[in-house]
């Protein structure tokens, strides 16, 4: 198995909120800026799409767009209607992460299924920050024989529902996003450094999806060496030339993001954390985490503890 597909196959989606709308002319809906992977797919015009870098773009019906790092952006039916209709909007909650969104009145109707999510996946981290802040399907469609097929039979369940359609959708939805990260990825150009061109790299590809897959691992340079096929030395000019620091500053920096990602739950002890991300004592996690992020764990943790859900849009 190629590298790339063993960070896809650790892909998961939580936090996840999709929505069916049918929303009557005129309607504008704001997003705001949020560490959220956003997607919108538009089954039935008319729609626009508004970003502060691109202003005002026309979505057709079938078009979808994946927004990675879930960037500020606006929906509406047309670029002069102003406010939020969302208050507005009947919402009816279908299973435990779908909802219907419903705006009555006499005007054109858009039918769109918009999804907003948190990646599971810490290995993809690096990927989404070297996305662009749109990524339009109908772009990559070309380079993958499924996302043309996908988009279309979503098109149809989305404007003519049937019972479990809502499920349907949203499976239907984590297979084309997956899809549209591993086809950016392999149209992305051939870059000789950086994180891409460390997962495209056969030994070093390895080594990534390794440590991502279990970063809790007591990894040495001889282990990680091991992994990549290649001697000690030669891993270790090759890690760093490609990736611009040795593999230790890696594997820390990739701890403490977790380390973040967990304290930032509120529910889970330093202690905990240390002992899942491979520390000996929660005194040697604690430096390495104050040294790297020049904040104490604990900090972090009690900041978090009483935070409540995140506003996904819907």
């Amino acid at each position: 198995m190629d590298a790339l597909s063993e960070v896809l196959q650790d892909f998961r989606l939580s936090g996840v909120i999709y929505g069916r709308c049918e929303l009557r002319h005129p309607w504008s809906i704001a997003f705001p800026e949020q560490q959220l992977l956003r997607f919108h797919f538009v089954s039935q015009g008319p729609c626009w799409l508004h970003t502060e870098a691109e202003g005002w773009q026309a979505l057709n019906e079938g078009d979808l767009v994946l927004l990675p790092q879930g960037i500020a952006h606006r929906l509406a039916s047309a670029p002069d209607v102003e406010g939020d209709c969302l208050k507005s909007c009947q919402i009816t909650k279908v299973g435990s992460n779908v909802c219907e969104v419903v705006r009555e009145g006499d005007g054109a109707t858009s039918t769109l299924f918009c999804g907003s999510m948190a990646l599971n996946a810490q290995a993809l981290d690096p990927l989404i920050a070297l996305m662009p802040p749109i990524i339009w399907g109908c772009d990559v469609a070309g380079n993958d024989p499924i996302i043309g097929p996908l988009l279309t039979a979503m098109t149809a369940e989305a404007s003519q529902p049937q019972m479990g359609s809502a499920t349907v959708l949203s499976r239907m939805a984590d297979l084309l996003v997956a899809r549209l990260i591993r086809c950016w990825v392999n149209c992305s150009g051939a870059a000789t450094t950086g994180w891409l061109a460390a997962i495209r790299d056969p030994h070093l590809g390895r080594v990534l999806a390794a440590i991502h897959r279990d970063p809790g691992h007591n990894w040495t340079l001889e282990s990680l060496a091991g992994v990549a096929g290649q001697s000690r030395s030669i891993f270790a000019q090759r890690f760093s030339a490609v990736l611009g620091e040795g593999a230790a500053r890696y594997i820390t920096r990739l701890r403490m993001q977790l380390a973040r990602e967990l304290l930032g739950q509120g529910h889970i002890s330093v202690a905990e954390v240390a002992e899942r991300l491979g520390y000996e004592s929660e005194a040697s996690f604690s430096r390495a985490f104050k040294r790297t992020t020049n904040v104490s764990p604990g900090v972090v943790r009690r900041s978090n503890s009483g935070r409540t859900d995140m506003n996904f849009g819907f």
